[in-house]
């Protein structure tokens, strides 16, 4: 296990209300000034669309580049800043997902410039199947020309520059600001786990199976009392598109930020990706489907945005990472040496990393697995997942911390594969299994997988304030 130390992640466990209640001979927070009382926050974007034909994301069954945009993708940033210099940023990116090396290359970066710390910059992606390859994320995918890998090596690097850029500009923007949290629902995501009279499972529609259809939002808005910035999730697979689309285009989760940023102009809406790996739209398969859930996605945060049943963020934040190893099963290199000789590709793909691997005497036994907490006061807490999280996740950490608004986000600072619970690992199926051909990964985790992510969600948020429910 890897853990990375942050000098703020313990500033608040002294209590900071109390410290002011002492100086200020019992005034409430509330009675502050807005500066006193809350926080400093900046927003920005960036156009991160590819030029030109490019190949897209998420489908085994493409078989050429892109034809031309639907939609313009994005890089989205929100600054934060406590009175007492702590501070977090969110990115929110309209992409498949961000790889380790890019998450590590974009911090290491915005640490070196900005001075930030790895546990205060949380890197979200959207999960748009309708977007670029960010290589090389999914390369076992792909067997590309070497112009076309080039054209995705540069698309790469721009998009590096493009994301530091957007920390840089929204921290460059902070300003007196005023935070809250609300929820709302919306039902279009719906469990994709279909269970078939043989047993196995296949992608399809199971209305019976686990669902999240909660709206979490965070809103922001300035001294005038405009909206500045929304944070908003939702918990299903980005791919109203299907493989038939060639497209650019941030789906559901694109449209409905940009809904949101036509109805409250000069604000920046982040779209936070969380626990939807076993989750789907439904329907889908048609470009009016994108306007439909964008549309409902977005109604569902404009009815957050305005109740009043809203509850006020205060300071201090908090924040905390970690890396733990994520062990698969156990396996040989005899099994790839067979797997190179499949009339597969994907599997002759995944087989040829795998015994690149045994070959350097490296195999491939673990994977490290990022898990972030961000705390606002003794209020809301925010867990940043690695990975394509399956919905269970969400749902066990809501269980565990009952009676605390919880928000839990997978595809956060890497998405190197499934993350698949301990039920859905002993179901098998597409997520468990099958997509870690595609991941280049050795096979199925080993089956302490949701156990060891646990232990890691309890101890950060532990460094950050909060404990389990008794």
């Amino acid at each position: 296990m890897h853990s990375l130390p942050t000098r703020r992640a313990h500033r608040g466990s002294l209590g900071l209300a109390g410290r002011f209640f002492l100086l200020l001979s019992g005034l409430s927070l509330a009675a502050l000034p807005a500066w006193g009382a809350g926080f400093r926050a900046g927003a920005a974007r960036v156009d991160i669309t590819p030029e030109g034909p490019i190949w897209l994301s998420g489908y085994a069954s493409r078989d050429h580049p892109s034809e031309g945009v639907d939609q313009r993708l994005y890089a989205r940033a929100l600054a934060l800043e406590d009175a007492r210099g702590g501070r977090f940023v969110f990115v929110s990116l309209d992409l498949i997902g961000v790889p380790r090396s890019l998450a590590d290359e974009v911090a290491a970066r915005s640490a070196k410039q900005y001075g930030l710390e790895r546990s205060e910059l949380l890197l979200n992606a959207s999960h748009t199947h309708a977007g670029p390859v960010v290589w090389p994320n999914l390369s076992a995918m792909y067997d590309l020309a070497k112009p076309e890998r080039r054209k995705l090596i540069e698309y790469r690097r721009r998009l590096s520059d493009s994301t530091v850029t957007v920390i840089g500009t929204a921290l460059g923007r902070l300003a007196p600001a005023q935070l809250s949290y609300g929820e709302a629902s919306v039902g279009f995501a719906v469990n994709r786990r279909e269970f078939q009279p043989d047993g196995t499972v296949k992608i399809g529609v199971n209305p019976d199976g686990p669902v999240d259809h909660s709206v979490p939002v965070i809103r922001v808005t300035g001294e005038d009392g405009r909206l500045r910035a929304v944070v908003f999730g939702y918990a299903c697979h980005n791919t109203t598109l299907t493989g038939r689309n060639y497209r650019i285009s941030g789906d559901y989760a694109g449209f409905a930020a940009a809904h949101l940023e036509k109805a409250h102009p000069g604000a920046v809406a982040l779209f936070l990706a969380l626990c939807g790996g076993d989750q789907n739209p439904n329907p889908r398969g048609e470009p009016r489907h994108v306007v439909e859930h964008g549309t409902a996605l977005a109604e569902a945060v404009s009815q957050a945005l305005e109740s009043k049943a809203a509850r006020p963020l205060r300071p201090p934040l908090r924040s905390a990472f970690q890396l733990v190893d994520l062990r698969f099963r156990h396996h040989t290199r005899a099994q790839f040496e067979e797997d190179s000789r499949s009339d597969n590709r994907f599997i002759r793909n995944r087989a040829r990393l795998m015994l690149e691997a045994y070959d350097a005497r490296r195999p491939v036994r673990s994977v490290p697995y990022p898990v972030q907490a961000l705390r606002f006061d003794d209020g809301l807490a925010i867990v940043a997942l690695g990975g394509e999280a399956v919905v269970d996740y969400a749902l066990r950490a809501k269980r565990e911390y009952a009676g605390r608004p919880l928000v839990v986000a997978g595809y956060s600072n890497d998405v190197m594969g499934y993350i698949p619970s301990l039920r859905v690992l002993k179901e098998g199926g597409y997520e468990p299994v099958e997509s870690t051909i595609y991941y280049g990964l050795p096979g199925p985790f080993a089956d302490e997988v949701e156990e060891t992510i646990f232990e890691t969600i309890h101890k950060v948020l532990q460094r950050v304030g909060l404990r389990r429910s008794r």
